[in-house]
């Protein structure tokens, strides 16, 4: 596997050779939200809920109607956006949702997003959301000393992350190699399979819970929420939920004016909407749908203010913004927050069925705004577009090259966001779902694929039932719609065409069979 990083060195020396006498490329930010819908923005149709800095970027830049994140699921999605590859490609640790103490989902020397950058000359650096393992695995992860391998090892120069999701623990930042404050005296004790003496969990203390959850989220407690997994130690090292976004704001405008005399490549991963749905004072209430809807709006304000940071620095026309996130929405999701309650005629995927963790187009359409002054001409995108394409996008763009064999799942879309050709790069993608689901868009008829199982209680609950989290999508036959004439996907027409079932499991059969 390393190969192909001696390949990317050899082509950064000589593109290192010729920066002198060319342009400076742009720098790369890309703000990757958590459970964000493609319903949940104003530039997407939202009305309850406001995102006028969204907006604002929306308005300046491109707005794709067709983008896909890869998987409904979060951990699948982020590593085919810093790999290029559809995550079942490399299965042993990117199929689920990583615990907050599992091992990397990458193998030592694999290419990424950041190491391509990194070699291109750029300064790269992630803040915020991680979820992509830390550790190799062979030993149990130490939270109190060097933490690694992780971001630094797979091309960033520089990481202030949470290992995964905020209701996993560990509740920490982590500061490239090691916790942030953490107290020798006091260590961190992390485990997902029994609680440490005297520690409370919220399926033993209830009472101690700013809001109530299901049983996964009843381990231990921290700043009044039940969390994923228990906990012990490192009290002085825990995050404080409603200080998130500050912290989020700060480290990554930090970055920007530490970086700003070289290309520098930023990824931004927001914690809004998953839950727990926490916001600073200021944000409670601010929405016309719920605690849900405030979230979104703090992670509005987030953007506006690392956007504030390009503008004040000179370097707006000098980079690449793009707005995303790794899978659609979710109301209900182990805790009682009310997301359903209090969601007062939104439609958090828009015209779009289905939710997180499913392959419907919910779960796994996506907003996506790219904004590059002077270069990519503001309006709407009807092109078919997916994460994984942002790899070949920039080694096209950076004329760093790729190595053969990675990100084979990539496509260049340059032309597309140039406006130089008048065809889609993309007719196809693969999506991924839980529980073995896999569909496969081909044009404008998607297949959904039976994956061998009996179908469940709840799985035909719209995405306003509280058992959404439990349809997870298990297929026990072939679906096929045509998305131009249904894009709800309520219409199966797999008996009414069977020879078209068969044409897209072969044309899918090659794509999982490229190396």
């Amino acid at each position: 596997m390393k190969r192909p990083y001696i390949f990317l060195e050899l082509c950064g020396i000589l593109l290192l050779l010729n920066l002198a006498a060319e342009a400076r490329p742009p720098n790369l930010l890309i703000i990757i939200a958590d459970d964000l819908g493609y319903g949940d923005l104003g530039c997407y149709g939202a009305t309850e809920i406001k995102t006028p800095h969204m907006d604002a970027l929306a308005k300046a830049g491109q707005v794709f109607t067709a983008a896909y994140a890869p998987a409904s699921t979060c951990t699948p999605s982020r590593y085919s956006l810093l790999t290029g590859d559809y995550p079942w490609r490399q299965t042993a640790r990117t199929n689920s949702i990583l615990a907050g103490d599992a091992p990397l989902a990458f193998v030592p020397g694999q290419f990424t997003l950041a190491r391509q950058l990194k070699v291109a000359g750029f300064r790269t650096g992630i803040v915020g959301k991680w979820h992509l393992g830390l550790g190799d695995g062979t030993t149990p992860l130490d939270f109190n000393g060097e933490i690694k391998p992780g971001p630094l090892e797979m091309g960033f120069d520089y990481c202030h992350i949470i290992p995964a999701t905020v209701d996993r623990v560990p509740s920490v930042w982590i500061e490239n190699h090691r916790v942030v404050n953490l107290d020798p005296a006091d260590p961190l004790k992390v485990s997902y399979e029994e609680n440490f003496a005297d520690e409370p969990t919220g399926l033993e203390q209830p009472d101690l819970l700013r809001y109530g959850a299901d049983k996964q989220h009843s381990g231990s407690i921290h700043n009044g929420i039940s969390r994923i997994g228990y906990q012990s130690g490192g009290k002085a090292a825990r995050l404080i939920d409603e200080e998130l976004p500050d912290t989020v704001v700060a480290k990554a405008a930090a970055f920007i004016v530490e970086n700003k005399e070289r290309p520098f490549y930023l990824n931004v991963g927001l914690f809004e909407p998953h839950v727990p749905r926490t916001v600073k004072p200021e944000f409670e209430g601010a929405s016309g749908s719920g605690l849900r809807g405030d979230t979104i709006q703090q992670a509005d304000w987030q953007i506006g203010q690392i956007l504030k940071v390009l503008d004040e620095q000179g370097l707006t026309g000098e980079t690449i913004v793009i707005l995303t996130s790794d899978n659609g929405p979710v109301l209900y999701d182990g805790y009682q927050d009310r997301a359903i309650e209090e969601l007062n005629g939104h439609r958090p995927a828009g015209p779009w069925s289905g939710w997180k963790y499913l392959v419907k187009e919910g779960g796994c359409r996506v907003p996506f705004v790219l904004r590059w002054p002077g270069n990519a001409k503001p309006g709407t995108r009807t092109e078919m577009i997916c994460l994984t394409d942002i790899v070949a996008t920039m080694a096209a763009l950076t004329g760093s090259g790729l190595p053969p064999g990675v990100a084979v799942d990539s496509m260049n879309q340059l032309p597309v966001i140039l406006g130089t050709t008048q065809n889609p790069v993309r007719t196809s993608v693969v999506l991924q779902g839980v529980s073995g689901a896999m569909a496969f868009r081909d044009h404008d008829w998607k297949l959904i694929l039976r994956n061998g199982k009996k179908a469940t209680a709840g799985i035909g609950a719209g995405a306003d039932s509280k058992d959404n989290r439990f349809a997870t999508g298990i297929n026990p036959g072939d679906q096929l719609y045509n998305l131009a004439e249904d894009p709800g996907e309520n219409r199966d027409r797999a008996r009414e065409f069977p020879a078209r079932v068969a044409e897209m499991r072969a044309s899918l059969a090659k794509i999982q069979a490229l190396k």
